[in-house]
């Protein structure tokens, strides 16, 4: 890691640049790729890529961890191509709306989800290679050295839900993701030694920030499909992980089972995103690993990632999500537009190089969250107005307040509950439906459903037709019936009544 810190933006490929040849960066199931191999190989992938997509257009990747995944944010940016990864947790109608959103003209799957997808899924015009297939093919192409693109070029497209619609695409440049790396590497303090277990998916910020400030910093990823809490206790134990990364949901399961003392013993960092911690599972990560740096974090999608806590503070200031990170200035903004008093409510405005370039093809969605920045910002130009209620105590830390907008925050993701309803009256079951979220002590929301009822509803039959159409973690866990669902004044379904009544 460089002693001070690197501000000056640079083409997002050449992160594969920057660690020691012979150390590891990445290891696979099968094999362990040291820096050299990986500059190799994210060569002959962007070498590949040219020979299938032009620059500008959008590749679009869907499958689990694997060198594949792991190698195209790096291999894209090379080729001038951009990324845009899907969660692989999303089923065929998510994926159909993305490909024909993004105008992706090629989708790079593994071969059982390319047969779960089903005619008309993928837009004319777009092609599909199965993962599997890859590189043999890679491997025929002579690697594509280091570029030389404007660091504000679009370098990624990452999917998130809205408030209400469907998912639209966050606009990363070069700038955005390469700054991210810098700023997250540089307060974590990751070291050419450390490893990085990578268990968030890489379609998130985060998971890919992970692979990004882990390469600019030299150290190694370890990328981990987990099917239960138990396997990442393993993987830590195995491969001496010394940073690890959760959602407050599984931060409350890993706490629940017991540690070896080998993956106790490597453990430097922990780091938290998605949620807030609780004061309990501050006490238990401190019980488990006594000797590991705790960071909180806070961030949207729109600007990457806007705070985080000292670990120094957070045993006096638990809930506090901390101070800006670097690169990020944050502003709070109280309802006339000025900067909020100490302990005053106001929005948070996140302002300065980590602000994204606004929703893919979606200019009024981007005008009502991308606005000129406050008056009293230093860095000016466009800021995210995150609509999040926060406010500053004296000594400068921030504290989350609530949500301004709609959203359903469970397990770590942000559903859109608008998407949850479409999918409840396209089964044809219901004629009306609204979907919140309830406080829940694992999820920190979990998702509700209230629907008025069409001919042959059941709540069974619902339930089977949601499971087929929508990802697990948008899976309702609670449902209620109603012959006519409350209404406001102005005649629009009442969210705030329904909420109160799934809180009885």
């Amino acid at each position: 890691m460089p002693s001070a810190l690197d501000s000056r933006p640079r083409p997002l490929d050449h992160l594969a640049e920057r660690g020691e040849a012979n150390a590891s960066a990445l290891v696979l199931r099968d094999r362990v790729l040291n820096h050299q191999d990986l500059r190799t190989r994210v060569g002959q992938l962007a070498a590949w890529l040219l020979e299938h997509a032009s620059k500008g257009d959008r590749v679009a990747s869907w499958a689990a961890k694997g060198e594949a995944t792991c190698l195209l944010p790096l291999a894209c940016a090379r080729a001038g191509i951009v990324h845009v990864p899907i969660n692989p947790l999303l089923k065929r109608m998510q994926v159909a709306h993305i490909l024909s959103d993004s105008g992706a003209v090629m989708l790079i799957a593994n071969n059982a989800r390319l047969k779960g997808l089903e005619h008309g899924d993928v837009p004319s015009g777009c092609a599909v290679g199965a993962e599997e297939d890859l590189w043999a093919q890679v491997d025929e192409c002579e690697p594509l050295g280091p570029s030389d693109h404007d660091p504000e070029e679009l370098a990624a497209i990452l999917y998130t839900s809205g408030s209400t619609g469907r998912p639209k695409g966050v606009m990363l440049s070069h700038t955005n993701m390469w700054l991210g790396a810098v700023s997250v590497a540089s307060y974590l303090g990751i070291e050419p030694d450390d490893v990085v277990l990578a268990v968030q998916p890489l379609s998130f910020d985060y998971g890919q920030n992970q692979l990004l400030s882990t390469w600019y910093a030299g150290g190694s990823v370890v990328p981990l499909d987990y099917l239960l809490p138990r396997d990442v206790t393993k993987a830590c134990a195995k491969h001496g992980v010394t940073t690890l990364a959760c959602v407050p949901p599984l931060w409350v399961q890993l706490t629940e089972i017991e540690w070896p003392q080998e993956a106790v013993a490597s453990m430097r960092r922990l780091t938290n995103t998605g949620g807030a911690l609780t004061v309990g599972l501050v006490k238990d990560l401190r019980r488990i690993f006594p000797d590991a740096r705790l960071f909180p974090m806070y961030g949207l999608t729109e600007a990457f990632r806007s705070t985080y806590l000292d670990p120094s503070l957070v045993d006096s200031h638990p809930t506090s999500i901390g101070k800006a990170i670097p690169f990020a200035e944050i502003l709070v903004i109280d309802d006339q537009g000025n900067v909020a008093a100490p302990d005053e409510e106001g929005e948070l405005v996140h302002c300065g190089p980590l602000v994204a370039h606004g929703y893919w093809q979606d200019a009024e969605r981007t005008a009502e969250r991308f606005k000129p920045a406050p008056a009293a910002s230093t860095y000016g130009g466009t800021a995210v107005w995150s609509g999040d209620r926060v406010r500053r105590d004296a000594q400068g830390l921030l504290h989350f307040v609530g949500r301004r907008d709609s959203m359903i925050k469970s397990a770590g993701n942000r559903i859109s509950p608008q998407e949850v309803e479409d999918a409840a009256i396209a089964t044809g079951l219901v004629v009306e439906a609204v979907a919140v979220g309830k406080p829940d002590p694992k999820l920190g929301h979990a998702v509700c459903l209230a629907v008025r009822p069409a001919e042959g509803y059941s709540e069974e039959a619902l339930k089977k037709a949601l499971a087929q159409a929508l990802p697990n973690f948008m899976q309702p866990r609670f449902y209620r019936a109603y012959d006519a669902i409350p209404r406001n004044p102005n005649g629009k379904l009442d969210r705030n009544a329904i909420t109160q009544e799934f809180a009885r």
